[in-house]
């Protein structure tokens, strides 16, 4: 069955943004985020990763400030980090803190999982899945170094964002700082909501 090409509900501009200010002004209990599937073929299904009508600077902002009030409510407890980058030059294209007390290894597991996301096709979740995060076993698979292994995550938290008509990656979400589960979890709750 062929994945669904999606396309953002509110075309406005700002409406992330505006998404961001709503949550400030009405700061509450933090939402539940919905965890995904931990069976691999299910994930692969489901949630690995998303085809979008088109993916610009400006989904880009939509998306980063849609996460980002999506976020905000669990930035006292548990301070993320947002990156949206291109994948044929890795240029970020939306990068941010979410609450104070994120660290710089926040940065390097983005690093990480963006690789991932990039060298394999798919989230870093469906690789967690695959190999019932045993690192040891994905690192065996391509016959990594231990050097060449620290440079890859398989932690969800990274998504792969395609393009109906493009062939590959157009560019990756990664969302570091919450369980793993969450981190994948909330880039497809946000995505699921607000693109149709």
């Amino acid at each position: 069955m062929a994945q669904k090409v999606l396309r953002r509900r509110d075309q406005t501009p700002g409406y992330g943004l505006r998404a961001v200010i709503s949550a400030q002004e009405n700061l509450g209990s933090p939402a539940a985020i919905p965890s995904p599937p931990e069976d691999a073929e299910a994930v692969k299904a489901s949630c690995d990763s998303f085809i979008l009508e088109s993916f610009t600077v400006e989904d880009a902002w939509e998306l980063g400030h849609l996460l980002y009030a999506r976020l905000l409510p669990f930035s006292a407890q548990k301070p993320t980090l947002i990156s949206i980058a291109l994948a044929n030059s890795s240029q970020v294209l939306f990068q941010c803190a979410v609450g104070s007390g994120t660290a710089p290894d926040n940065e390097i597991w983005v690093q990480r999982k963006r690789n991932t996301v990039l060298r394999f096709g798919t989230s870093t979740w469906f690789q967690h899945c695959k190999y019932a995060g045993d690192e040891d076993a994905f690192k065996a698979k391509f016959g990594m170094s231990p050097e060449q292994a620290e440079k890859y995550a398989i932690h969800g938290g990274g998504v792969p964002i395609r393009v109906k008509g493009v062939e590959g990656i157009v560019a990756v979400v990664v969302v570091s700082g919450l369980k793993q589960h969450e981190d994948h979890g909330v880039i497809v709750d946000v995505i699921n909501n607000n693109w149709e």
